[in-house]
């Protein structure tokens, strides 16, 4: 069971826990790959790239990667999409996914630091 807050001071307390749990999840430290999950991205095979990026993951045994999920990031007619964010904080949106270019993606640029040129989207 939570603890009251009784004081301003236990208040700061739950703020700052809050804050370290949160800065703790968005460390930049490695590759974040946010996989776009909206029903337009889910009825295009957002699912399918979900598997297949975890699958290529574990057998490529790349470390520092964080794979998340996400809602529509608005470009339905992309789907299904990813954004890869690179170590150095840049961002990559690929579309119109499947196995395959997912795992070009993985060997090319999570592994080997080259963009997929090819399946960039652009807008």
């Amino acid at each position: 069971m939570e603890k009251k807050i009784k004081s301003p001071a236990d208040l700061l307390a739950l703020r700052n826990r809050a804050k370290a749990e949160i800065d703790v999840r968005s460390a930049r430290e490695g590759v974040q790959i946010t996989v776009h999950m909206g029903t337009c991205g889910i009825a295009a095979g957002a699912r399918d790239v979900l598997t297949q990026l975890a699958a290529e993951l574990a057998e490529t045994h790349a470390e520092g990667v964080i794979l998340r999920q996400t809602g529509c990031v608005g470009l339905c007619d992309q789907e299904p999409l990813i954004t890869l964010t690179d170590r150095a904080g840049k961002e990559f949106r690929y579309g119109k996914l499947d196995r395959k270019k997912v795992r070009e993606i993985v060997r090319e640029h999570v592994l080997g630091g080259k963009p997929v040129i090819d399946h960039i989207v652009t807008y």
